[in-house]
């Protein structure tokens, strides 16, 4: 072997290590629930967004393939738990509200309080025992 190709099969088995791993961080994060620390000032009244409990809000598009598992499992929850508002905005049809959040993919879901402030958020389809345990303390 001579040695540009050892060198070149060096690259190659890097590049595919370092892309492993940005996959593996990746796919670590999608779904998974993240606490608002400083719940946002932004302007939510345009969004229905329920006062008198939490609300769900998810970002979706007709061409999203994730995004209908976000609605099942979505509506799954407002089952159990009625006290919880759920609303989908189609991001093509309401990009000024994508714009407002910083949807930067989809599917991508928050949660609100009563008040009207974000408290959690997620990239990805969140599981349904995550979703509940965030929204336990909302309706305390």
């Amino acid at each position: 072997m001579t040695p540009a190709l050892v060198t070149a099969i060096v690259a190659i088995v890097a590049a595919l290590g370092i892309a492993a791993v940005a996959g593996v961080l990746h796919n670590r994060r999608s779904g998974v629930l993240r606490d608002t620390a400083e719940p946002s000032a932004i302007d939510t009244s345009d969004l229905g967004l329920s006062r008198t409990g939490p609300t769900i809000v998810h970002f979706s598009a007709v061409w999203c393939g994730p995004c209908s598992g976000v609605r099942r499992v979505v509506n799954q929850v407002c089952a159990e738990m009625r006290e919880v508002a759920h609303v989908e905005i189609d991001m093509d049809a309401n990009p000024a509200a994508a714009r407002k959040l910083s949807v930067l993919s989809l599917p991508t879901t928050f949660i609100f309080d009563a008040q009207g402030r974000q408290r959690y958020r997620t990239s990805g389809v969140p599981k349904v025992a995550d979703l509940r345990s965030a929204l336990e303390p909302l309706l305390a």
